[in-house]
């Protein structure tokens, strides 16, 4: 699984062979079934879902999701689904 530590920081493109399971980190509101928005854009993928951290104030849990992606696209229009879900507030 890669991650930002794994990330080159140079001019250098990122390399990532696929398919890969790759991580996202989605931020909900506390209370909400975090399985609901994910089944909806993830259908029928199979993925995995670890709690991560509470909001200061308690209002927001994040969660992290694993998936498994075959090509960058792939990748990238995942995460802009996971964004633009309506009980989804943020996404990395």
């Amino acid at each position: 699984m890669a991650t930002i530590c794994d990330l080159n920081l140079s001019k250098k493109k990122l390399q990532i062979d696929y398919p890969c399971h790759w991580e996202y980190k989605v931020i909900i509101q506390v209370g909400m079934d975090v399985y609901l928005p994910l089944k909806e854009v993830l259908k029928d993928r199979e993925f995995g879902v670890k709690s991560s951290n509470k909001s200061k104030k308690g209002s927001y849990e994040s969660y992290n999701v694993t998936v498994l992606v075959t090509s960058n696209e792939e990748r990238e229009n995942l995460f802009n689904a996971l964004k633009s879900h309506e009980n989804i507030k943020f996404v990395l």
